[in-house]
Parts: structure tokens; C-alpha cells; sequence
């Protein structure tokens, strides 16, 4: 009779706590971007001067919405700095839009670069992904941690939850079995991290398809970056991959 009791009472608990696990197929995601911009700074007299006029940190934030037609957009919201740091020297650009269609798995970017408006269509980044045991709470959601490469030979560290189950991230990154909410890639020195989570009033009309400016395959700006970046040194990675970001 004992042990009837004991199993009734762990089987109540385990529904309860089935009973309060959330599975969300619709949300905004604030997220807190957080560059170090001191690590992108060359070694010319320009650079080093620029240290004096700079803060080491900015900080931005960043909205990703989606719906359950499994497609989201990604753009700036606010920033967090104190004071205004010029564009090259910053990745909160105000007028940049992400969208994915992952079913389809495409998608469909607004870039402002040297002047020009460019929409950038493509199909999105598959990344191999490798799962780890660390776990980590972020904005109230047990996330679990997996490791991967973007550009064949840079490392991103992502915290996901399953309990969100669009398999997305912020800007092109996705392919884990629910929502980043976490993000670190140490060759860039930036991460990203989500503060707020909404689940109601969610304006699904925000999740339209960029049409304004040129439409370019994503591939040949990267290469158009990469040919004008040339005599930079190691400001071309920085600025391929914020074609990226």
C-alpha cells in the first residue's frame, strides 16, 4: 500500500511539473549585443588614436520576432551606448534587417553598405552542430550549449531552448532543435544574449519580407567586401563577417 501511495504521489509531481513546462510557437526576443571593439582596432596610428575617442564596449539591442509560419526577422531596437560610435567601428546598424523562411530555408537580408541599399538572398548557413552536457538559465529558460564553425574555421558557442520550438537565433543562426538564446563567437569578440522574452500581443505583420534596395545573391557582396577589404589586413575577416552579423 506504501509504495502504491509513493508511486501515485511521484507520478502527480512529474505531471505537475509536465503540466507547467511551456512550449512557445510565437514570440519577441529582446537581445543584448555586446561587441569589443578595442579587439578589432589595427595596429596603424589611426586605430590607436581611435582608443582615446572610444569606448571598449558597445552595446546594442536587438529585436527577433517570429510566428508559427516558422519565418522571423531581426533588427535593431535601441542602442545601449552613451555615446555615438561611428558605423565602422560598430555592428548596431540601425537600418540592417534579417529575415529567415525556414522551411523554405532561405533568406532575405537588408544591408546598408558604402552608401547603397542591398537586399542579400541566400540560403541559410547550415552548421554542424555539437552537442555538450553544460546547461545555463537564460531569461528564465533551461538552455542547453552546443559548439560549431561559421566561415569553416570560426567557433560559435549557442545556448538553446527546446521549449521555444522555432529551431532559429539571432541573425542566420539555427539549425538546434529549438530557439538560441545564447551566443558567443570568440574570433569576433562578440556576444549575444537574450534579456526578454514576450509571448502575447505578438505583431506578426513585423515579419514581412524585405523589398527595397538591389537584390543581390549574398556570395558575390561577401566577395565584393573581401576584394575592396584586401589591403586592410585583418579588417577583411571583420568586415566579411559582418556581412554575417
Amino acid at each position: 500500500m506504501k509504495y502504491f501511495i509513493l508511486t501515485a504521489l511521484l507520478a502527480t509531481i512529474f505531471l505537475e511539473g509536465q503540466s507547467q513546462q511551456q512550449f512557445i510557437s510565437k514570440a519577441k526576443i529582446e537581445f543584448e549585443v555586446k561587441c569589443n571593439i578595442y579587439s578589432h582596432l589595427g595596429d596603424d596610428v589611426w586605430d590607436q588614436n581611435a582608443k582615446d575617442r572610444l569606448p571598449k564596449f558597445s552595446v546594442n539591442y536587438f529585436d527577433y520576432i517570429f510566428s508559427e509560419n516558422n519565418r522571423s526577422i531581426y533588427k535593431f531596437n535601441r542602442t545601449g551606448n552613451t555615446q555615438k560610435i561611428p558605423s565602422w567601428y560598430d555592428i548596431g546598424s540601425e537600418d540592417n534587417v534579417w529575415y529567415n523562411d525556414y522551411t523554405a530555408g532561405t533568406f532575405s537580408d537588408v544591408k546598408e553598405m558604402w552608401g547603397d541599399t542591398y537586399v542579400l538572398k541566400d540560403s541559410i548557413p547550415n552548421i554542424e552542430w555539437k552537442m555538450t552536457n553544460e546547461h545555463r538559465t537564460i531569461a528564465g529558460f533551461d538552455c542547453k550549449k552546443a559548439f560549431g564553425k561559421i566561415f569553416d574555421s570560426v567557433y560559435v558557442f549557442a545556448f538553446y531552448t527546446d521549449e521555444i520550438l522555432i529551431s532559429g537565433g539571432p541573425m542566420h543562426l539555427g539549425g538546434l532543435p529549438g530557439m538560441i538564446l545564447g551566443v558567443t563567437i570568440p574570433r569576433m569578440h562578440t556576444s549575444w544574449i537574450a534579456t526578454t522574452i514576450q509571448v502575447n500581443n505578438i505583431d506578426e505583420k513585423k515579419i514581412v519580407f524585405p523589398s527595397k534596395g538591389k537584390v543581390n545573391k549574398a556570395s558575390d557582396v561577401q566577395k565584393k567586401i573581401a576584394e575592396r577589404m584586401k589591403d586592410w589586413g585583418n579588417k577583411d575577416d571583420w568586415y566579411t563577417w559582418r556581412m554575417f552579423i
